[in-house]
């Protein structure tokens, strides 16, 4: 019987001991330089890996992020987002850059969020928008202004709210909007007659 209850004790031992070392392994690998070339290349992450011996320095670099972006437009405001699109070596690592330049006086980067990742911004101080969380950023300042994001994906993707309500395609039906928001039908019907601008 006490050989039992031993045996039995040391089942259990293994057992939690199992479950206290499980976690969910990370889907990513070390390297995989995105490429476009399907034929030559295996699929991770959704993008195509390029041969490791073909590898240049150009697929880990950007340049530009320090050139300011243009910020003559409805908002006020550019966002220069760097991806694996732009940069193939950031493909599996999970992470992304972005550089928001604002115009002085009221320049917005509209309520948006990220299906895929969560934002970490330094205005002077850090900020941390977690997944799918509605934010925006103002300058209200009388200078033009930067912010440096960090995103935790590497391609985070963006959906701006008043696009994605107001300049829809096929266009939502007013009543919605009108009692969802408690807005006057006339001023939804004026909305989705205007163009929405994307701010990257």
């Amino acid at each position: 019987m006490k050989v039992a209850n031993l045996l039995g004790a040391l089942a259990l031992l293994a057992l939690a001991s199992s479950f206290a070392t499980a976690y969910d392994p990370s889907p990513l690998q070390d390297i995989c330089v995105a490429i476009n070339d399907i034929d030559s290349a295996v699929l991770v992450n959704g993008k195509f890996c390029k041969n490791p011996s073909l590898y240049t320095p150009d697929d880990f670099s950007f340049s530009g992020f320090d050139v300011p972006g243009n910020t003559s437009n409805q908002l006020g405001v550019h966002v220069n987002i760097v991806t694996a699109d732009l940069m193939p070596g950031l493909n599996t690592l999970g992470v992304s850059m972005a550089r928001i330049d604002f115009a002085p006086n009221g320049g917005l980067n509209p309520p948006h969020y990220h299906p895929r990742a969560s934002e970490i911004l330094k205005p002077g101080d850090l900020i941390v928008f977690p997944f799918g969380l509605v934010h925006f950023q103002l300058n209200i300042g009388k200078t033009p202004a930067v912010a440096i994001a960090a995103l935790t994906s590497q391609n985070p993707g963006v959906n701006t709210v008043a696009n994605a309500i107001f300049g829809a395609s096929p266009s939502i039906n007013p009543a919605v909007i009108t009692t969802a928001f408690h807005l006057d039908k006339e001023l939804v019907e004026d909305l989705q007659t205007q163009e929405w601008v994307n701010p990257t």
